[in-house]
């Protein structure tokens, strides 16, 4: 009998709804993704996107016709493209969080691939098209649009290598089998946010600097 009171006493749940074995259901449902570290950093990551579009803007509005005919020198394929491959990629990242969460680490593994892989494409066209303005002679020195093209353009790209980077954490994460809960959720949670921070501000950017007239 003591055996079995025993055995019994080992498969009943704990009733301590403040054990650290994990987090309560209020915390899972309603917690912040990643920690509040990561959110400064990125709410000031876009105020100096912001300020630089606002100056960008003024630009802009003091030399419209200039602004105007130097943007149509642009050929928008390689920018199509590469907004087709960020949300692509943005995807990816929302299916490998979901399959880190339940578990399917293969699964996590080959989604956070992908979302590398897109980023890798996302920079060789945006080296083409680097290259292509260069030798039309439309370099960052030709003139006040071209030069705000390629700032602007080279910010956001220095993201997606850091990003490119941070999906390469999270793929070795999922290979080990690191799960989604407590220090393991600030990283793969952070990662997939400041990832969508460079999808939201691409998609921000590449209307504003090559759509917009």
């Amino acid at each position: 009998m003591d055996e079995l009171t025993d055995s019994s006493t080992d498969l009943e749940p704990p009733t301590d709804s403040g054990s650290e074995s994990g987090p309560s259901p209020a915390e899972s449902a309603g917690h912040i993704p990643g920690e509040a570290g990561l959110w400064v950093f990125l709410m000031g990551d876009m105020i100096i996107f912001a300020v630089m579009f606002v100056a960008f803007l003024v630009d802009r509005a003091a030399a419209p016709a200039g602004f105007r005919a130097s943007r149509e020198q642009v050929d928008l394929t390689i920018g199509l493209t590469n907004t087709m491959v960020l949300l692509v990629s943005s995807l990816l990242v929302v299916i490998a969080l979901d399959a880190a969460r339940a578990g399917r680490f293969r699964s996590a593994t080959t989604a956070f691939g992908a979302g590398i892989g897109c980023a890798l494409v996302f920079t060789m066209l945006k080296a083409a098209e680097y290259t292509h303005l260069v030798a039309s002679g439309h370099g960052p020195d030709a003139d006040p649009y071209f030069m705000w093209l390629f700032i602007l353009t080279g910010v956001h790209l220095a993201h997606v290598v850091l990003g490119i980077a941070v999906l390469a954490v999270l793929v070795s994460r999922t290979r080990r089998r690191v799960p989604v809960d407590g220090a393991g959720r600030m990283f793969y949670e952070g990662g997939a946010c400041y990832w969508h921070l460079v999808d939201l501000l691409w998609m921000v950017l590449f209307p504003l600097v090559y759509l917009v007239a």
